[in-house]
């Protein structure tokens, strides 16, 4: 069995991409975002890390950082970046914003609007860095927070904005019409959802909502959130957005999991720091690497080629701020595992899965 740490085998298939990147190598698949016509790479570059602060503790990013980090995602074909203005509370976006200059159209940039810090109302979220963030959703909140963010990044229109956290408290009518007002002046061309439930993406559309993309927690150590929503996100034609798939690090090697991290940092206080989850997980590591080296692939490619097995309208969403984590990322998209192969490492972390994680 898997679980007896017997080799594994995979099989590699190299399908047809839509566009060759600039590198001559791995070439970058591509879809539309919902039911809209925008293409966007399957593979999205993530930016929370990049905003720095408390959560973010490995040292803070500069301009410069942030436009080598776009040249990378250019190179290799990655044109979706995503955001959010509480990132850094604002910095995130400030850093995307100067490094886009020049080349705004060459990439695909989703931010989020419900967080903010403006103290005029909502529900109380988190207290950080020296800031009170609360969530709200009602129609002026949002106008604001998107105003917000095409000031800080110097454009005149965003891509896509997520609603941070779906929230029960104000009208979902009122949210709907605002996203849909916003769409209608030219400030954003589609929007979505994120830290919802199934139930939350029925009642937008419901509400004459043209949610384009769902962006949810899904990873092997807690997929089944994600698997809940896929059947709904099929009705739709809606993207299914992973974030967490390498759990802030820890499925990327059993190296990662003997760092520490300050108590204000999101890796110190995730379940992989558990003693006995940490073990589990070093066995999976054990289990999974015989996988690994059939097609000469990293735990962090193998993990992400897994999320893409799961469903078909994925979109790989990757905290990224190195051009090797670039690179090594977007070997997943010539992989496909077959089902045994995928099975091996579903049983490996079996005892150790969560079922809700809220970051």
């Amino acid at each position: 069995t898997a679980l007896s740490g017997e080799r594994c085998t995979v099989r590699i298939l190299h399908k047809k991409q839509e566009r060759a990147t600039k590198n001559g190598g791995i070439k970058m698949k591509f879809q539309k975002l919902g039911n809209t016509d925008i293409d966007v790479s399957v593979v999205a570059l993530g930016t929370w890390g990049l905003g720095g602060g408390s959560v973010w503790t490995d040292g803070d990013s500069t301009v410069e950082d942030a436009k080598h980090l776009l040249d990378i995602c250019h190179e290799h074909g990655v044109n979706y970046i995503d955001t959010a203005p509480v990132y850094g509370t604002g910095v995130s976006e400030e850093l995307l914003g100067k490094a886009l200059k020049g080349r705004r159209n060459d990439f695909v940039l989703q931010t989020k609007c419900s967080l903010n810090w403006r103290n005029e109302g909502g529900n109380f979220h988190y207290e950080r860095d020296g800031y009170t963030v609360n969530n709200d959703t009602r129609a002026s909140a949002v106008k604001k927070d998107v105003e917000d963010s095409l000031r800080r990044m110097g454009t005149d229109y965003l891509d896509s904005v997520i609603v941070h956290y779906v929230c029960g408290s104000f009208p979902v009518e009122e949210t709907v019409g605002a996203l849909e007002n916003l769409v209608r002046e030219g400030k954003i061309r589609t929007y979505g959802l994120s830290n919802s439930q199934p139930a939350d993406l029925a009642a937008y559309q419901e509400a004459g909502g043209k949610v384009s993309v769902v962006q949810e927690f899904f990873s092997i150590l807690s997929p089944f959130h994600g698997r809940e929503y896929f059947d709904l996100c099929k009705k739709y034609n809606t993207v299914f957005q992973t974030y967490g798939v390498l759990e802030e690090g820890f499925l990327t090697s059993p190296a990662f999991m003997e760092r520490e991290f300050a108590k204000t940092d999101i890796r110190s206080r995730i379940p992989w720091t558990d003693p006995e989850k940490k073990e589990g997980l070093r066995r999976a590591f054990e289990i999974w690497k015989p996988l690994c080296e059939e097609y000469h692939c990293s735990f962090a490619t193998l993990v992400e080629s897994w999320a893409l097995s799961q469903y078909d309208r994925m979109s790989l969403l990757v905290g990224m701020r190195k051009a090797s984590s670039v690179e090594d990322t977007v070997k997943c998209l010539d992989i496909r595992l077959r089902a045994e192969d995928i099975k091996c490492m579903e049983e490996a972390v079996k005892t150790i899965q969560v079922a809700v994680l809220d970051k």
